[in-house]
């Protein structure tokens, strides 16, 4: 495969102007929604990494674990401007501590021995999800006004770990949809998302980077297993830099016309994935 330093500098222009660009939206959004930003990161690495001829049997693995790695830093970045405001419920983020951790492990883990093409077709059904969810949901919207029993805060955040390990997101967006529905506040909701990013990012990260040792002679110059260092050296920094400005928005603005342009965003990515898949 070639080198970085041996692309068309056109194309290097394309793949750094790609990755700043992602990395402004990602760190807006993590702020704004208490997300990590890997719903943008996946299908804009998946891309540019067929831009730059990574094979179709890794590219899906080296988008996740990148996009898993770059969260780690915007996700605690985030955390720590919604905490200075106070809006963290803590009682939900000790109950996920130990079962989301292990849910992050048990997601990376399994994303090992399944194809490229599985996770493109987990995350084109999970974006469609969740276009649906910010298109037609209602913040009105409950089960309960209380969490459940901390055995089943904490089961239900292990099944967010494993899916959010599996399509390299923070579990932000399904945590606040969890938190919401069950009578937490929407500021509230997002703030606490943004922690269990990082309980979920740092774990699922390293377990890419184990996952994909194996298979460094099918992957691109200067990837670390299933992590690419040159997609988290540009990807990272600004993404941190952007955050605080998406919280700053979260609290200050409306966000249903936001929320609607995430949604079609989605929509379109889901269509595009499986448009992929199908052809």
């Amino acid at each position: 495969m070639d080198t970085v330093s041996a692309l068309p500098l056109q194309e290097l222009v394309e793949l750094g102007l790609g990755l700043l660009a992602a990395g402004v939206i990602t760190g807006v959004l993590a702020g704004l929604f208490g997300v990590g930003g890997g719903a943008i990161i996946v299908p804009v690495l998946v891309v540019l990494f067929d831009h730059i001829g990574v094979g179709d049997s890794v590219e899906m693995q080296l988008a996740v674990g990148t996009s898993l790695a770059v969260i780690v830093p915007t996700s605690l970045r985030s955390f720590r401007a919604h905490r200075a405001r106070g809006t963290i419920d803590d009682e939900a983020l000790k109950a996920w501590i130990l079962p989301v951790a292990l849910g992050a492990v048990a997601g990376a883990a399994i994303a090992a021995f399944v194809t490229s093409d599985a996770l493109k077709a987990v995350f084109a059904v999970f974006a469609l999800f969740m276009a649906g969810n910010l298109l037609f949901g209602r913040e009105s919207w409950r089960l309960s006004s209380e969490l459940p029993r901390r055995a089943v805060t904490g089961v239900w955040g292990f099944v967010i770990a494993v899916l959010s390990a599996l399509i390299g997101i923070g579990g932000g967006t399904l945590g606040t949809l969890f938190l919401q529905l069950h009578g937490r506040p929407i500021h509230t909701a997002i703030g606490t998302s943004s922690g269990l990013g990082a309980l979920i990012s740092i774990p699922a990260a390293i377990g890419y980077v184990v996952a994909g040792w194996p298979h460094m002679a099918e992957l691109p110059p200067l990837s670390l297993g299933f992590v690419s260092l040159v997609g988290v050296a540009i990807l990272a920094p600004v993404s941190v830099i952007s955050a605080p400005l998406g919280v700053r928005i979260a609290h200050g603005l409306s966000r249903r016309t936001l929320t609607i342009a995430f949604g079609l965003f989605l929509t379109l990515v889901s269509a595009r994935f499986f448009y992929d898949l199908a052809t």
